[in-house]
């Protein structure tokens, strides 16, 4: 799976959301965080729909919209593109520079111990 364009991505957070949403009612969410108007947002899920990525009840009036990919299969995919793109697949080293740049708690340290133990041979 390719990742998402940011405006892709804002999309499928509203379907994610919810089971199904109405053209209106997705045009209503992304009026207020992206400033869309209801032909930008159908624009662009009938794109994603060609893409694989939404899915449209073409049977109901009006139209349903669903996710047809989930939020952890995406963010699967982002994770990936980010360790080749930027880290060369050194996950160490994205590891090593999220934990320089971000404060954890000490409850993220000790599952970050445990993880990293486990995976020890």
């Amino acid at each position: 799976m390719n990742t998402l364009s940011d405006a892709e991505w804002a999309v499928m957070e509203v379907l994610w959301e919810r089971d199904s949403c109405t053209l209106g009612e997705i045009s209503e969410r992304l009026a207020e965080s992206m400033g869309w108007r209801q032909n930008t947002v159908y624009t662009y899920l009938t794109r994603m729909e060609k893409k694989g990525m939404v899915r449209i009840d073409k049977t109901s009036l009006p139209h349903r919209y669903s996710f047809a990919v989930s939020r952890e299969i995406c963010a699967k995919a982002e994770r990936s593109s980010l360790l080749r793109k930027v880290y060369k697949g050194a996950a160490g080293d994205l590891i090593t520079a999220f934990l320089k740049e971000s404060k954890i708690s000490e409850e993220e340290r000790k599952k970050l111990r445990k993880m990293l133990d486990d995976m020890e041979v």
